[in-house]
């Protein structure tokens, strides 16, 4: 089973459904001071609030026969018949298709259902797998998972085995979630829940453990029955509202993360990694959302306070996010430039534009030596800004490709390929829906590469280590081909 390069805590928590993850977007509108540009995962299964269009009261058709005759006196009167005009036949044929069946259809069709059936079409028929429009709710709902904003448990699963068994396996714990919290792990397997321990029901279905969930109320405990390395314990676990730490820091002796209520807090927490050597680092980076700069400017100031030379950046199922956040991010890893702010990737549009964007920063020395080793672990489900990133720091020789270690995933071994870029356009100060385009390709920096549709490859010079979600397992593999 290929395991699809995002993840969503939707509504409760984030879950596969029929063994893809559902999407993670990313974007705000430009006035919450964030640029609308994405390097973001790709969309599959919409996963949309009840109704999954826009929401509109329902009218009576006399009233729309009204309404629509006055709508046309006011045209002529106010020179809306220009507009009109000026809108394409088929739009024309649309609105006035519209009006026929309010006024003529022998039952009421439902407006929802009306504009659904289009908007559907748009998003599936229509544009790219990267592209959709967003009612206001879907809009809202993305730019709030965007920030960095949560609701439920913070758990994601592999639903199905490679021979389409069901299971429930852990592949992610959420930062600052209640399930990190509760001492969820990686590789954990959900075989039970319930709302008291004495009559918990044993399942290993995702189906009926999100239905179980619709009926839990925020901040209601329940019980999750969880095996680990052929052991069951029960788990005590809440859903809640909470800020996504994206962020993790850990060296041979000592391990952090963020925590608080906006997930700034750099704690003490985790388990060390003593498959590192002493004089390096590791940090894994989950997304280009919310406050991921921030954390990852504290975790590279305690990589500073330790004397540490050498990191592991692991971008494994790092799906992307913001481009500007990869813009502050990359400003550590531009070794061999002198620029002020290097530029870190090009923007190439159809129309023949070009938008050079440029790190926040240069401050490679201040971290690192010219004898320092970076290392990064990646694997299918790392795609589109962390592709960038990657890129960035092949070109800027911070890495090679014999620094990179690629983990199998079902067979497959390979970053996903994303290299085009999604803007994302509010389309009504009322509505407040708002439409997600492919608008570009992104190349790297130097090299004027585009990995889309390609990635990056074994063949390419990389190591590469075997699939395995047990805890660290897989990660103290890629530790031991990289610097053994």
């Amino acid at each position: 089973m290929e395991k699809e390069p995002y993840g969503q805590d939707e509504d409760f928590f984030a879950a596969e459904e029929d063994g893809k993850e559902h999407e993670n977007g990313e974007s705000t509108p430009k006035d919450e001071g964030r640029n609308p540009y994405l390097l973001s995962p790709k969309q599959t299964e919409q996963s949309a609030p009840a109704g999954g269009i826009p929401t509109r009261k329902k009218k009576r058709k006399a009233w729309r026969y009204v309404a629509a005759v006055g709508l046309a006196v006011l045209c002529f009167i106010g020179g809306g018949l220009t507009t009109w005009l000026s809108l394409d036949p088929q739009m024309r044929s649309l609105i006035r298709l519209k009006t026929r069946m309010d006024m003529s259809y022998y039952e009421d069709v439902d407006d929802d259902k009306f504009y659904g059936a289009i908007f559907n079409a748009i998003n599936t028929s229509v544009l790219d797998s990267y592209s959709q429009y967003m009612t206001a709710d879907e809009f809202a709902a993305d730019t709030a998972e965007g920030e960095g904003n949560r609701s439920g448990l913070g758990l994601m699963f592999h639903t199905q085995t490679e021979d389409g068994k069901e299971q429930m396996l852990v592949v992610r714990v959420c930062g600052n979630s209640p399930a990190e919290e509760a001492g969820f792990q990686e590789g954990d397997y959900v075989v039970g829940f319930g709302k008291a321990q004495e009559t918990m029901t044993d399942s290993v279905s995702f189906q009926a453990f999100s239905a179980f969930l619709e009926t839990v109320e925020t901040g209601e405990t329940l019980y999750v029955k969880v095996e680990r390395s052929g052991s069951i314990r029960t788990v005590a676990v809440h859903k809640e509202q909470y800020v996504e730490n994206y962020v993790f820091y850990r060296t041979k002796t000592s391990a952090y993360r963020f925590t608080g209520d906006t997930a700034s807090e750099l704690s003490e927490g985790g388990t060390p990694l003593v498959a590192l050597p002493e004089d390096t680092a590791y940090i894994r980076l989950l997304q280009f959302n919310g406050g991921a700069a921030g954390q990852f400017e504290k975790a590279m100031r305690q990589f500073k306070r330790d004397g540490k030379s050498n990191l592991v950046l692991d971008l494994r199922d790092n799906g992307g996010g913001y481009l500007d956040i990869m813009q502050e991010l990359a400003s550590y890893f531009c070794k061999s430039s002198s620029a002020k702010r290097p530029v870190v990737a090009v923007a190439k549009y159809g129309d023949g534009r070009k938008d050079s964007f440029k790190a926040s920063g240069n401050s490679y020395d201040e971290y690192f030596s010219e004898d320092s080793r970076i290392c990064v672990l990646a694997d299918v489900g790392t795609a589109s800004a962390s592709e960038c990133l990657l890129g960035c720091m092949l070109d800027y020789g911070t890495i090679g490709y014999e620094d990179i270690c690629l983990s199998t995933r079902a067979g497959i071994t390979r970053t996903y390929g994303k290299g085009i870029m999604q803007t994302t356009y509010p389309l009504a100060l009322v509505e407040k829906d708002a439409v997600r385009l492919t608008t570009a390709k992104i190349y790297w920096p130097q090299s004027n590469t585009c990995i889309h549709d390609r990635g990056i490859l074994p063949e390419d010079g990389t190591e590469t280590v075997a699939e395995s979600y047990a805890l660290d397992v897989e990660l103290n593999a890629a530790i031991k081909a990289l610097f053994d």
